[in-house]
């Protein structure tokens, strides 16, 4: 018989409703019945295309004997991460405190009352059998400690922000060139010179390091921030991370040398890194990196694309149970494929009969471009094997539609559009863009009547449950002021700006001076976390800060440009210490080491305009645009001369002459 996530639309929870433990989703119901039953709580927290998380099901929780003892001693709730973030965080929290090293699964121990006394990550079957008998008697037998100890890691967790990590703004936000250097000489230190990335095993794609290193090197054109950005998105681009026949990154390499991967394929992180190798595309004109961004969204179109024009989530890393199957070769299967052209594709590749992997398999992996090739002949190769590959049986695809990723996709799409200018990619961000705000987006009255745009979290079957948390508003701006850029369309700014009053309504701490990551009218649970340091995705506070700054500019929103600037002034000594786990705001930082440039564009050309600027890599500037007239107030009062298209560069609303010769408004712009 089912358990009751069957009533759940979350694929990784669907996974687990006929496990025979008796489980329960995240919710009232579960929590009540502790509370009647006097029992200790299991949460265990997920996501559909976790390895491990498939591991501990098929051995602990798929035993009957191991979960008649779930069911006998504890309250068992089952968590998607993805769907319910606010959750894990604070039991990863949790977790850390207690001095262990987070990771998925997350198994959390907690007192009737959510509040947790112990946790861990993978257990084996006996060690997890054992436990949750522990788990028990400790329970019954030690209640009052695990209470005191339950209430001292959640006391822990209710410092706010600024007390906890002693942040304090200076009189006046300052940044300057020396201390841009001074934070990357920091970040190098851990850098992998001779592999790319930084210098550590398992390896992480990390999009904001390799953003800040772009910015960095566009502000102080230093030579070696380039030279790593270089080798690093080389080794992304060319190693087993990297699906060279199908498209899109994996989740991670397990080894130093990008060759590994474990093999889930994530939204977020493909979002991402479109966006890095756009921009990198911008700066360098790199083929590599424009044919990887292209393939990567043509990945996006064909499997990972709703009918509606939503994004699904993930691609599982197993497939018939084990880790990879879809994505590894035999030698002999490739010698049958390629025939006479096997023994070239097998020698840049390193495949042999032993395997360059595990039991014979092999990876599709490059040590080095194919330079001098015939990439004709390659493509060929590539599809005969993409072919073939394509009879295997699929990993298995998460179809819930988060909000928050797709924002990041949506972004990943619009920079590729405004640097490699393919209308195609402008067509899918577009059909995502309206997807998001007719099937994600809600219209409430804020108490003085107005109109207000909320979001929703999460979509599938045609519905939306979850009250969107701060990544969804962040990730969805970002994407919104960017759509807005090189489109010209006012509808985006328009919805940019009112989800950014949303926040500020309804998660914006002003006591603290950051924004909580959950809102103000969603479940209030033991803690409401702030979300500050950047990790494989940016925090959410740090996107937001970016946001009110360039809409603050754009808007001419003195309240946004207050705020943004007050969050980094607060952060500054963080990022001139910690600099790797809060490079985005050390992004943001660079904008204000030389001035933003308001570049104001009017006429009948403005698009095709906004496209040639954008050939030259120059990212510290915001966009406004109009054919005829509007009403923002960059573009009052500004039109075109003698049907010319103008160009209008600004530095904090001071404007240069206008011209209409795009070379003198780029040198204008430096």
């Amino acid at each position: 018989m089912p358990n009751q996530l069957i009533h759940e639309t979350s694929p990784y929870l669907l996974q687990h409703a006929h496990n025979p433990v008796d489980w329960y989703p995240w919710g009232e119901v579960a929590l009540q019945k502790a509370k009647a039953e006097n029992k200790p709580i299991l949460v265990s927290i997920g996501y559909s295309a976790c390895h491990w998380c498939h591991v501990m099901e098929r051995e602990s929780f798929e035993n009957k004997q191991i979960a008649t003892l779930m069911n006998e001693h504890l309250i068992c709730i089952k968590v998607d991460r993805e769907e319910r973030p606010d959750v894990d965080a604070i039991y990863m929290e949790s977790l850390q405190a207690m001095g262990v090293r987070g990771g998925w699964p997350l198994n959390v121990f907690l007192m009737p009352d959510a509040q947790p006394f112990y946790g861990g990550t993978y257990f084996p079957p006996q060690n997890w059998a054992n436990l949750v008998v522990s788990i028990k008697r400790a329970f019954d037998e030690n209640y009052d400690k695990l209470q005191e100890s339950a209430e001292g890691f959640t006391q822990n967790m209710l410092f706010k922000e600024s007390e906890k990590y002693g942040l304090q703004a200076d009189e006046e936000l300052v940044f300057s060139e020396e201390e841009l250097v001074t934070i990357f000489n920091r970040i190098r230190v851990d850098f992998d010179y001779e592999k790319g990335g930084m210098n550590r095993a398992p390896k992480f794609p990390m999009p904001s390091i390799w953003k800040f290193l772009l910015r960095y090197y566009a502000t102080t054109k230093d030579e070696r921030a380039l030279q790593h950005l270089g080798l690093t998105l080389d080794r992304l681009a060319l190693g087993g991370i990297y699906d060279i026949l199908g498209g899109g990154w994996t989740r991670y390499s397990t080894d130093e040398d990008w060759k590994v991967p474990h093999f889930e394929k994530m939204l977020y992180d493909n979002g991402q890194l479109v966006s890095v190798y756009a921009e990198a595309y911008a700066l360098t004109k790199d083929h590599l990196y424009k044919e990887r961004v292209a393939q990567t969204i043509e990945w996006l179109e064909r499997e990972m694309t709703s009918p509606e024009g939503g994004f699904y989530s993930a691609l599982d890393a197993d497939s018939e149970g084990e880790e990879g199957k879809f994505y590894i070769w035999k030698k002999k299967e490739i010698d049958y494929l390629l025939a006479e052209q096997a023994e070239e594709f097998n020698q840049a590749f390193n495949i042999t009969e032993a395997g360059n992997w595990e039991h014979g398999n092999n990876i599709l992996h490059l040590e080095e471009r194919l330079w001098g090739v015939d990439n004709n002949k390659w493509d060929k190769m590539f599809g005969v094997l993409m072919a073939e590959r394509d009879k295997r049986i699929q990993p298995g695809l998460d179809d819930k539609i988060l909000c928050s990723w797709n924002g990041l996709m949506l972004k990943g799409l619009v920079d590729a559009y405004r640097y490699i200018n393919e209308p195609k990619f402008l067509r899918i961000a577009l059909n995502n863009a309206h997807f998001i705000k007719e099937k994600m987006t809600a219209s409430v009255l804020t108490e003085d009547g107005k109109e207000a745009r909320g979001l929703w979290h999460n979509y599938k079957n045609g519905k939306a449950t979850l009250v969107a948390y701060l990544e969804d508003y962040a990730s969805v701006i970002d994407a919104y002021t960017a759509l807005y850029q090189v489109t010209f369309d006012e509808q985006w700014l328009k919805e940019a700006e009112m989800l950014a009053d949303y926040t500020l309504a309804n998660f914006y701490d002003a006591e603290d001076e950051f924004f909580y990551f959950t809102d103000s009218q969603g479940e209030e649970l033991i803690a409401r976390k702030k979300e500050l340091f950047d990790n494989v995705v940016p925090a959410s506070n740090s996107i937001m800060a970016t946001n009110l700054y360039n809409l603050g500019l754009i808007l001419d929103r003195q309240d946004f440009l207050s705020i943004s600037k007050l969050m980094l002034n607060k952060m500054k000594k963080l990022v001139l210490t910690e600099v790797q786990w809060l490079t985005n705001w050390a992004t943001l930082a660079t904008q204000f080491v030389k001035p933003t440039a308001e570049v104001a564009i009017v006429g009948a050309e403005s698009l095709n305009v906004r496209a040639i600027l954008d050939e030259t890599y120059a990212p510290n500037k915001v966009y406004v645009g109009t054919a005829e007239v509007s009403d923002l107030p960059l573009l009052q009062h500004r039109t075109a001369k003698n049907g010319e298209t103008m160009i209008y560069v600004c530095y904090d609303k001071a404007c240069q002459l206008p011209t209409s010769d795009i070379t003198k408004a780029l040198e204008l712009m430096r």
